[in-house]
């Protein structure tokens, strides 16, 4: 294995867009050798998805989560290149797609044709909404499941309509569930010498990936609606206005709301019965906020974040995407990887936010270019 964690692992991965090609560039990060299998002359989706484009015209879309592989350009419509796709799916230890349901067998490289022939493969399928049933006709695009899946009914203003949230999450959960249980498999051959099909579907990674939002409703029967920037069982958790600029705060106990208070110069809100506990402020959240903006009127925002967090209240402004890398270099988590390509341009991306002791991730080749 040398110094890598997946290192010798064989990964073919003919999935596109961006929950397969996540979950593949997550374990190329830690190792794995993969192999992209595209379609000549126009390839992942994602390389004609811009603007915007890098230096050299590609797209920046297709690069996020395509580094660490090699490409290779297959027709699947012709015999020949679709029998070098079965070779080496048959050579390898993991084969990802995330096809429409039922393409794979079509082609006779779905998991059950190619395990005959090679018991030990690892095969994971991503789906929109499950291989089998009615949900196998349906579309798996990131903003519908946001909308069947509940998220958008709880993302936005409470007058306001439903809103996506600004990055494909879904697509990102599912392709987290999908390393996940691609390295269960592969734990599971070690031990026993057989590989297992792996599925994961976008609609069941939103539910599980709502986490106490699902669970209000499954457990108490609650069913969560739109609160903007506020959280359902913490307060204060929101957007307060300030003198000058917005604060995020996000007061977890009560030793973080009495210092919160003491910082404001408000310290008996603490005591009050209707904010002593985060139950409390929770049913009087309405009020709570007018008073805490009362007092933060006093100082911009940027301000009461160098004294909040000198007491370690959590607070914060709201960051574009610059000044957000801009934060992570400061604190020291080196957010950006420069992979070098051979154009001499190299790739500005981000680092991968798995760090290991012993095998650190590694960042061999820029996303490729399509054969």
């Amino acid at each position: 294995m040398g110094d890598s964690a997946l290192g010798r692992l064989q990964i073919l991965d003919f999935s596109r867009v961006l929950a397969g090609p996540l979950a593949t560039m997550t374990l190329a990060d830690l190792g794995a050798e993969v192999t992209k299998v595209e379609r000549p002359g126009t390839g992942d989706d994602t390389r004609s998805w811009g603007p915007p484009h890098d230096a050299a015209g590609e797209a920046t879309y297709f690069q996020a989560v395509n580094r660490n592989k090699r490409s290779v350009a297959l027709d699947l419509s012709d015999p020949a290149d679709l029998a070098k796709a079965r070779r080496l799916a048959l050579a390898a230890d993991v084969v990802v797609e995330n096809f429409r349901p039922g393409v794979m067998a079509k082609l006779e490289l779905d998991y059950e044709r190619l395990a005959a022939e090679n018991p030990r493969l690892v095969f994971c399928s991503i789906t929109g909404f499950g291989g089998s049933g009615e949900g196998a006709e349906l579309p798996g695009y990131d903003l519908l499941v946001q909308a069947l899946g509940g998220l958008m009914s709880i993302t936005g203003e409470p007058e306001g309509e439903p809103l996506k949230v600004g990055v494909a999450l879904v697509d990102v959960i599912a392709g987290l569930y999908a390393a996940v249980g691609i390295l269960a498999a592969l734990e599971h051959r070690r031990e026993s010498g057989e590989g297992q099909l792996v599925e994961v579907d976008l609609l069941s990674a939103l539910l599980a990936g709502l986490v106490n939002q699902s669970s209000a409703y499954t457990v108490a029967g609650a069913v969560p609606a739109r609160m903007g920037n506020r959280h359902p069982s913490i307060a204060p958790y929101e957007l307060l206005r300030c003198g000058e600029g917005e604060l995020v705060l996000a007061v977890g106990n009560d030793r973080q709301f009495r210092d919160l208070c003491e910082v404001l110069g408000a310290a008996g809100l603490a005591d009050d019965e209707r904010f002593a506990t985060n139950p409390a402020r929770v049913e009087n959240r309405a009020e709570l906020q007018l008073l805490l903006e009362r007092a933060l009127a006093a100082r911009p925002a940027a301000e009461w974040v160098e004294l909040l967090r000198a007491r370690r209240v959590p607070a914060g402004v709201v960051n574009d995407l610059a000044a957000a890398f801009e934060f992570a270099e400061q604190i020291g988590l080196d957010p950006i990887v420069e992979v070098p390509r051979e154009d001499g341009l190299p790739v500005r991306l981000p680092r991968s936010p798995i760090r290991l002791s012993k095998t650190p991730a590694s960042y061999r080749l820029p996303p490729p270019r399509l054969p």
